[in-house]
């Protein structure tokens, strides 16, 4: 459908996380081309949004679902398979795969094959949720094959051109954009009371001696500033998986503590929080290129090191990097401006055309005469033979994208029974992960 009609644009969403579902719904909506003669609308044309939920490990819950605060039009968990039999009876103007990079591929994979006798397709888009600090290589070349490659700064949108180029690929998709979720007002000066922020992460850093020295410190900058408020910022509660893993989660480590009256732990909407917050301190969160975006005074640890590992390397150069100790002694990072340009933050005001580009690129292939051509993935049985088809078996699919033989893929919605044992095996998971698995971990190391 062209760009210029004038029913909504219909758009899906297929998305593994939590996290993942906030930035592909936001960014669907920030893509949708604008109307011709409608240079004002920042976030596009009037779209119809179908949410898709792939099941497995981190598929969120309603809680993780309404604190996202993301409204579809319709929202369904599927396995893959079953998104692919939607993807053929369905007809979408744009598909957003919010997914890691394996999924992505497998997905690339399968609807290639679902399409290949479709005069018309969708769209396809994806990317990345936040800070690429790791596997740039792995990532991007699972996520090519793709219409467009989002890049959330111009420094990524470099680096993936480099990447692409360099094993002789495709590079034409990859697109500068901004995160999706970044807005708010701008910090205007101290509140009352002073309010510190932690922005915890499930799997940075992973270690038990790490993460309780982190909330020690939090912890003993509460109880030397009692005129402040400090709230440690978590993801999820026990028992719910976002993007990552979290084996050890903070609520289960602060049990231990006789904690501050000014502590305390939250939840909620990240940028809620950052409305009443005056210094956000993280490992390597993305939260801090939200607040960076605010102009919130913001700091990066380097406590436990600067380490590609934890992701505060991506931070070098910020001027944000910091310790407990110089924030207990008073210190306020200043950011360096060159750099917070190049990450996409756009604090002086230029957020509102950060999507202009990606949604002329769609308008324009959506415009294309006899449709869009079939999806070219760089990875193929003759480029990766020995590690395409692992990707695409995770996922149920043969080496041509078509369904294994026994794929998981309902006609219908799970009885009442099926519907008890899945939650009651995704429990079991989650308890295996957060209790058993550290367990058997710590007793190998005896």
């Amino acid at each position: 459908m062209p760009a210029s009609a004038t029913k909504p644009l219909r758009v899906a969403v297929l998305a593994d996380s939590d996290t993942r579902w906030k930035w592909g719904a936001l960014t669907a909506n920030r893509i949708a081309p604008s109307e011709p003669g409608d240079p004002g609308a920042a976030a596009g044309q009037d779209i119809r949004l179908d949410g898709y939920l792939l099941r497995g490990r981190a598929t969120p819950t309603a809680r993780q679902l309404g604190e996202v605060g993301v409204r579809a039009d319709s929202l369904r968990e599927v396995t893959a398979v079953e998104f692919l039999r939607a993807m053929r009876e369905e007809s979408y103007d744009i598909l957003v795969l919010a997914l890691v990079g394996g999924g992505v591929q497998a997905m690339l994979h399968g609807l290639k094959r679902v399409w290949e006798d479709r005069p018309q397709r969708p769209v396809v888009v994806t990317g990345y949720v936040g800070v690429v600090y790791e596997k740039l290589a792995d990532g991007l070349l699972l996520r090519h094959g793709a219409d467009l490659v989002l890049a959330n700064s111009r420094q990524d949108a470099d680096r993936f051109r480099a990447v692409y180029e360099g094993v002789g690929a495709d590079a034409s998709s990859v697109t500068e954009v901004a995160l999706p979720f970044l807005g708010g007002a701008s910090y205007e000066g101290e509140h009352d009371p002073y309010t510190v922020v932690f922005a915890a992460q499930p799997s940075v850093p992973e270690s038990r001696k790490d993460r309780t020295y982190l909330l020690n410190r939090l912890v003993e900058h509460a109880r030397r500033h009692p005129e402040r408020e400090v709230l440690l910022k978590l993801r999820s509660k026990p028992g719910e998986h976002t993007t990552h893993i979290e084996e050890l989660p903070y609520q289960k480590l602060s049990q231990r503590l006789d904690l501050p009256a000014n502590f305390r732990l939250v939840y909620g909407h990240m940028g809620e929080v950052l409305d009443r917050t005056d210094l956000l301190v993280t490992v390597s969160s993305t939260a801090a290129l939200e607040s960076l975006h605010r102009r919130i005074p913001t700091v990066v640890l380097t406590d436990l090191g600067i380490r590609e590992s934890l992701g505060n390397h991506h931070f070098l150069g910020s001027g944000c990097l910091a310790s407990w100790d110089q924030l207990d002694d008073g210190h306020r990072p200043v950011p360096d401006a060159e750099w917070v340009a190049r990450q996409g933050v756009a604090s002086d005001g230029s957020y509102g055309t950060a999507f202009d580009a990606a949604r002329a690129r769609i308008a324009k292939l959506l415009d294309r005469p006899g449709g869009l051509p079939p999806l070219t993935p760089y990875y193929t049985p003759v480029t990766a033979p020995g590690y395409l088809p692992g990707i695409l078996a995770r996922h149920h699919l043969g080496p041509d994208g078509t369904p294994l033989p026994g794929a998981p893929a309902a006609d219908k919605e799970p009885g009442p029974v099926r519907q008890i044992v899945r939650r009651a095996a995704r429990g079991a998971y989650r308890h295996g992960v957060q209790r058993v698995a550290p367990v058997i971990r710590r007793m190998g190391e005896l």
